[in-house]
């Protein structure tokens, strides 16, 4: 499982490495290959190809004509390329995924169990004030509890 954030650079090429503890999960679980796309809070989504695979497949058996489900392909689906891993452990990140979530120079990597999300450092920051005011709120309380019981 994926956990931890790290603050690393993109270079100029859209090159960033991906950390080493994200990426001993990865390659010990997976392979070296990662599905980045948008996710809906500008920030980017990567996956390892077996998730994807399996959110692809759930999305698949639904209408694709139900609103949400025609949206998040749109948004999640038609964003989606394979970013395989090169010999040095980087991530070649497309010209279209690093506009939309504004990735420049500092990045942040967080691991959230399943998925990894690639920030800008200035989006993450925000991101995670706004978790803060939100951690209070009843819906956080109840996970929080539900997660602590045997």
């Amino acid at each position: 499982m994926f956990r931890g954030v790290y603050e690393h650079q993109i270079d100029a090429k859209g090159r960033t490495s991906l950390p080493a503890k994200l990426r001993e999960t990865l390659v010990g679980a997976y392979d070296e290959r990662l599905i980045v796309t948008t996710a809906l809070d500008r920030c980017l989504h990567a996956y390892p190809v077996r998730e994807w695979e399996a959110l692809e497949t759930s999305l698949a058996r639904r209408n694709p004509m139900e609103p949400g489900v025609k949206t998040l392909m749109r948004l999640y689906v038609a964003s989606a390329q394979e970013c395989p891993l090169d010999r040095l452990g980087r991530l070649l990140i497309p010209p279209s995924l690093r506009t939309y979530a504004g990735l420049e120079k500092d990045v942040v990597w967080a691991g959230m169990v399943k998925v990894i999300e690639l920030w800008s450092r200035e989006g993450w920051a925000k991101a995670q004030e706004e978790a803060r005011q939100e951690a209070a709120s009843a819906d956080v309380m109840k996970v929080l509890s539900e997660l602590r019981q045997p």
